[in-house]
Parts: C-alpha cells; sequence; structure tokens
C-alpha cells in the first residue's frame, strides 16, 4: 500500500453500499479503502485497529444509531468524518445535527437505484474524502452543556428571539449594504456562528453554500430558530430586505439584482460554475456588478477556490471583505484563494467575523458613496 494513499473506513449496514464505495474509493490513485463495517460496534475495532484516515458513516443502522457512534467518537478520538444520509426530510435533519458534531460533510444517498446513483456521485464523493483528509477536526466537548441536547434547547429558546419585522422598517446598521456570503466545506458551522452573531436590525445577507437539493431547506429552518434575523431559502423575484437572510436552494444558483429602487434575488439553474450549483462565484460576481460599494463580502471555510476571483471583483467595486483565518477553518481552500487573489482586507477568526460585520457597519453608516 502506497504510504501517501487516504485510508478510508466504509459504515454502512448496506452490503450493497458497502460495495460500491469501496469500488469507488478504490478506483481512486490516491485512496483506498482499508475496511467496511456493516455497523458502528464493528467500526470501532477497524479504527482501533487500522488507524483510518477518513470514515464514511451511514446515519441509520444497526446496534448503534450513527449520530450516537459519531458523538463518541468525535469526544474521544475526534476524525475526519463524511456523512452518507438518504435524500428525505428527515435525513436532512439528522445531517445537520452530524455536521453540528463534527461531520465534515454528507453525500445524499439515493432512495431507489441506490447502485446507479453512487456511481454517478462517485466524484462527488471521492472529492469530499480528500477534504475530509485535510480537514481540521476538534473533540467534541463534554459535560451538560454541550452536544445535540444543548443545541436543541438552544434553539427553544432562541425561537423566541426577536425577528425582524416582515416588512423592512428602516434598519438602525444600514438599509442600503447586503452581506453576501460563500461558504463549503465546514460552512454550515461557520455560518450558523456568523448569522447567530448578528442583531436583528442588521443589512440583508445572502449566502451561497455548497449544498445538494433537499438538505438547504431544513438548513435555513435550522438558521432561523437559531438567529434572530429571519432566515428562509431564497425565491426567485421577491425583495431583498434588511434583517433576511436568503439560502440559494441546493441545485439553483443565487444572485441579485436591481428592481427599480430594490434589490432582488435571482434564483436560476444554470450550468454549474467551477463544479458547484449553487456557485459562490455566481453570487459574488453580481455583488460585483450590482450592489458595488454597497456590499459586504465573507469568504468561509471550504475546499477549492469557488469565488475567489469574484469576490476580488467585489473590491475593486469598493466592496469591504473579510475571509476566515486558516485556524478556525475546517478546510482553508476558498479564503486562501480569495487571499490569494488580493480580495480580503482582513483575515480574522471564525468567532471575530460578526462582531466585526457589526463594528465595520455601524462606523459606515450611509457611507454608500465613499469607497473603502
Amino acid at each position: 500500500m502506497s504510504p501517501q494513499k487516504t485510508t478510508v473506513v466504509v459504515v454502512d449496514d448496506s452490503a450493497l453500499v458497502r460495495s460500491l464505495l469501496t469500488e469507488i474509493i478504490n478506483r481512486q490513485p490516491d485512496m483506498i479503502c482499508v475496511g467496511a463495517a456493516a455497523d458502528p460496534l464493528l467500526a470501532r475495532e477497524m479504527i482501533r485497529t487500522l488507524n483510518p484516515d477518513v470514515i464514511t458513516l451511514d446515519v441509520e443502522m444497526p446496534r448503534m444509531d450513527g449520530l450516537d457512534f459519531l458523538a463518541r467518537l468525535m469526544r474521544l478520538r475526534p476524525m475526519p468524518v463524511v456523512m452518507v444520509s438518504t435524500l428525505t426530510d428527515r435525513g436532512a435533519d439528522v445531517t445537520l445535527k452530524a455536521l453540528e458534531l463534527g461531520a465534515v460533510d454528507f453525500v445524499s444517498k439515493p432512495k431507489i437505484g441506490v447502485a446507479d446513483g453512487l456511481r454517478q456521485l462517485g466524484n462527488d464523493i471521492t472529492d469530499k474524502i480528500r477534504a475530509a483528509s485535510k480537514a481540521r477536526v476538534h473533540r467534541l466537548a463534554t459535560g451538560p452543556g454541550t452536544g445535540a441536547a444543548a443545541s436543541a434547547v438552544a434553539s427553544g429558546a432562541a425561537a423566541s428571539l426577536p425577528k425582524a419585522p416582515a416588512v423592512a422598517a428602516m434598519g438602525r446598521l444600514s438599509t442600503e449594504k447586503i452581506i453576501f456570503i460563500g461558504a463549503s466545506t465546514g460552512g454550515t458551522e461557520a455560518t450558523r456562528e456568523v448569522l447567530v452573531n448578528l442583531p436583528a436590525d442588521c443589512p440583508a445577507v445572502m449566502i451561497t453554500q455548497h449544498m445538494p437539493p433537499g438538505f438547504t431547506k431544513s438548513y435555513a429552518a435550522r438558521l432561523n430558530s437559531l438567529s434572530r434575523i429571519r432566515v428562509a431559502e431564497a425565491s426567485d423575484g421577491e425583495r431583498v430586505l434588511p434583517g433576511h437572510a436568503y439560502i440559494a436552494p441546493g441545485g439553483f444558483h443565487l444572485s441579485v439584482e436591481r428592481s427599480g429602487a430594490n434589490y432582488i434575488a435571482r434564483v436560476q439553474d444554470g450550468e454549474p460554475v467551477n463544479r458547484h450549483k449553487p456557485s459562490v462565484e455566481v453570487l459574488f460576481e453580481s455583488a460585483a456588478r450590482v450592489v458595488g460599494r454597497n456590499a459586504l463580502g465573507v469568504m468561509l471555510t471550504g475546499m477549492g477556490a469557488d469565488g475567489a476571483a469574484a469576490m476580488r471583483a467585489m473590491r475593486e467595486a469598493g466592496s469591504w471583505n473579510v475571509c476566515q483565518d486558516e485556524a478556525s477553518c475546517v478546510v482553508f481552500g476558498m479564503p486562501r484563494e480569495a487571499i490569494a487573489h488580493g480580495a480580503a482586507h482582513e483575515v480574522l477568526p471564525l468567532v471575530q467575523i460578526a462582531p466585526r460585520l457589526i463594528e465595520w457597519l455601524r462606523a459606515n453608516a450611509g457611507a454608500s458613496t465613499s469607497r473603502v
């Protein structure tokens, strides 16, 4: 076995899926499946003896629930995990909980035509394993204030937070500025960290997170329950309002356009850009072209270079941009490329991004015509 190869253990109760994933992984010159387990208890022994670089983990399995196993794994032996989830509403909710527990990414397993579906997803699966092998993972905290139960409590508490009014009032921070966020691997939790720390009167936020169809609706609902601002999937043609966040629906590009004195969201099908749909490049290019000096750009953790060139165009059009720093990224790909393109005004740890956005907006309130 070549020492350069990424070693993978596959954990899935379906013999067919184990066989297919093993085949897909072993076709790659830079990775090898060193073991396949039918349940978490068998997987636990394989992890101890084989010490893989990455594991793929089914959500629903016998003998131990996938989430329980993931939580134990991230507490006791944190390592990169790619979840394999069935594309259902429940599957989407469970997947989001898995990402919260520390999974790096996920692959949606088709409900029917599993064999053909997984083979078609082969490139996506192996790309996510590659990204996971480079990811920074952290030990899951233990104790009464942590874990899924604590998240549920936080979610319930946040649901009572004051939301922005349904019809836009004159926000105290800005009614003209728009915050644009791009993210990929690790971005679901990074975006959550930013949004939950924004006040109800913040400008509109437009978000492209690399995510397949079927998951963004649950993701938006989760963020809405945790945030002071209203969060929803974007709809084509809707007015972009302060105190609201708009998430690109999986499988569609999100951009912004002008309609008279208002900004509106554009949600459109089209070819993938930088291999992604939705693409950060599409959103950020529209920010540069349409919003200019009224835009704030935020590049969060993610694999690849999607959005880097367009973020530079945003800066040239007068926007103010911040990138997440390497130490706090799960994968320092997209921020690194944006920084290399000269797109960033500041590079900050994740926990400092929302406070800095608020600080900048208060300092520059009404400064829509002055160049940053």
